[in-house]
């Protein structure tokens, strides 16, 4: 018999581990990681128009178009892997890759885990717990190894040729980065919440519910 147990830490558990999984894939897939030093329009023949600023990701970018609306046009600046800028952030791409399927994967999982609190006799959010950990380690080194990228030609031509590994130029950091680094902290913070769930789920209250047969457990 499937018994739905709901605690506030394991909800709170499963909100956040969803919230962070979207916030790093959104900060992955973003262009807004830099943001490069004031050029003039694309295709704009009118030497007085405004600059403006056009950001660079980890392998796409962002910029302005002179046209009869001055549209945005965001998309990969590199058609394949061995075109991202740097071999650094190479290696930043599959590290944040490898942490962000993995918080796909809890983030998945969790949302099951009302029903089952269990799997191969393992407490479910322990493990979830482990998989938040490991995800965690790797976005730490693919952020670690990302400014080590700053010094290719390609963020060059955004910052200005004082740019270099670990210097960012005349550029400045978008939200992107900052949000993957904010993400990064919950997902540890989300790998302690993990225990304190199963400790709310497996407690003496829950298994009293449990033998007067409810099948819907609600538990501050």
């Amino acid at each position: 018999m499937c018994h739905v147990i709901v605690t506030c830490r394991s909800m709170l558990w499963t909100l956040m581990s969803i919230v962070v999984a979207f916030a790093e894939l959104i900060a992955f897939m973003s262009a807004d990681w830099l943001i490069g030093r004031a050029k003039p329009l694309v295709n704009d023949v009118k030497t007085s128009a405004e600059p403006y600023r056009p950001t660079l990701g980890i392998y796409g970018r962002c910029i302005k178009v002179a046209n009869l609306r001055r549209v945005t046009l965001c998309g990969p600046y590199a058609q394949n892997f061995g075109e991202i800028a740097s071999g650094f952030w190479q290696a930043t791409s599959i590290f944040l890759a490898a942490g962000l399927l993995l918080l796909c994967t809890v983030a998945f999982i969790s949302i099951f885990t009302m029903c089952f609190q269990s799997i191969m006799k393992k407490s479910i959010f322990n493990v979830c717990g482990l998989l938040q950990g490991i995800a965690g380690l790797f976005l730490i080194l693919g952020l670690m190894l990302y400014p080590a990228g700053w010094g290719s030609q390609k963020v060059q031509d955004y910052c200005g040729h004082d740019a270099s590994p670990y210097k960012v130029g005349e550029c400045s950091l978008g939200w992107a980065f900052y949000t993957a680094i904010g993400g990064t902290v919950l997902t540890f913070i989300c790998a302690v919440l993990s225990a304190q769930a199963e400790i709310a789920t497996s407690s003496d209250r829950v298994q009293e519910e449990i033998e007067e047969g409810k099948s819907l457990i609600c538990l501050l």
